[in-house]
Parts: structure tokens; C-alpha cells; sequence
């Protein structure tokens, strides 16, 4: 891939990429890593891509895993980042906080399909496409996303 190339698609899908990373990560230094990582990996390709979209499933899938990999590191499980402390966005309403820390809280797995299908805007094909799961499998995880959002939702 071709240093234009290669800064073109960065211009065009970072946002998104970080937005991504930061959904599996939940906080700034981990997802910055990720993104790195990610854009590290498309520099490396030696292909290109025949269209944007695909490069942009492309970087999401990348962002995912290196998300998982981090998450695997023996590490993670003994240390806890001070921006996860004392970082607390703000929110014009109760209510978006509420269902802001609802969905963190949710596991990976629905957490990541709520983002991409609410936040990216991406149809249940394309989730299923992105994430190598059946549609099926993806319309499951967003019934039982939202289902669990809503027990929290009622809890709070």
C-alpha cells in the first residue's frame, strides 16, 4: 500500500476506528494503542482495497481483535487505569448517563453489536459481515443488548 493511500483511508475512517476502540476498551491510552496497532496493520498490507467499504470492515475487524488481545493480556486482569477512576464524562441529562454507563456495562459481545449498529450505523448484514457471525446471530445479540439495557434502565 502507498503512503497516499494509506493517508487517505487514515483521514477517512480514523474517527470511526477510534470510536470503535474505545467502545471495546473503554478508556483513552488502551484505544490509543489500538488504534495504532490497527493503522500499523494497514500500513503493513501490501494490498490494496478495491473499495472504501471494505477497507473500512477491514479496520473495524483489525480494531476488534487488537482489542480482544488486550483484553487477553494476563496483565489486564491485575491492573486498573486512573482514567477509568476518575474520568466521568458529562451529560446534559440524567437519562444519557444512565444509559450511557448502561451500556458499558454490558458484556463485549452485545457491546460491541449495540455500537455498531446504533452509534456506526451499520445494518445487521454488515455487523454480521464485520464480526463473521450469522445475521441471526447478530439480531440475537441486539434483542438480548436491549433487553438488558432495559432491566438496568429499570433498575436505575
Amino acid at each position: 500500500m502507498d503512503t497516499k493511500e494509506f493517508e487517505r483511508l487514515t483521514a477517512l475512517f480514523l474517527d470511526c476506528i477510534y470510536r470503535v476502540a474505545y467502545s471495546g476498551c473503554r478508556n483513552y491510552a488502551d484505544t490509543e494503542d489500538v488504534v495504532q496497532n490497527t493503522f500499523l496493520k494497514l500500513l503493513e498490507r501490501k494490498e490494496g482495497f478495491p473499495e472504501d467499504v471494505q477497507a473500512k470492515y477491514w479496520l473495524i475487524r483489525v480494531a476488534m481483535n487488537e482489542c480482544k488481545s488486550l483484553w487477553r493480556a494476563p496483565w489486564r486482569q491485575r491492573v486498573t487505569s486512573t482514567e477509568e477512576l476518575f474520568s466521568e464524562p458529562a451529560f446534559e441529562t440524567p437519562e444519557q448517563s444512565d444509559l450511557y454507563y448502561a451500556v458499558r456495562e454490558l458484556p463485549v459481545k452485545y457491546r460491541q453489536v449495540v455500537h455498531l449498529y446504533y452509534f456506526e450505523d451499520f445494518s445487521v448484514k454488515e455487523i454480521a459481515g464485520i464480526l463473521t457471525l450469522s445475521e441471526t446471530a447478530v439480531q440475537t445479540r441486539l434483542l438480548r443488548a436491549r433487553q438488558k439495557l432495559k432491566e438496568k434502565l429499570r433498575e436505575a
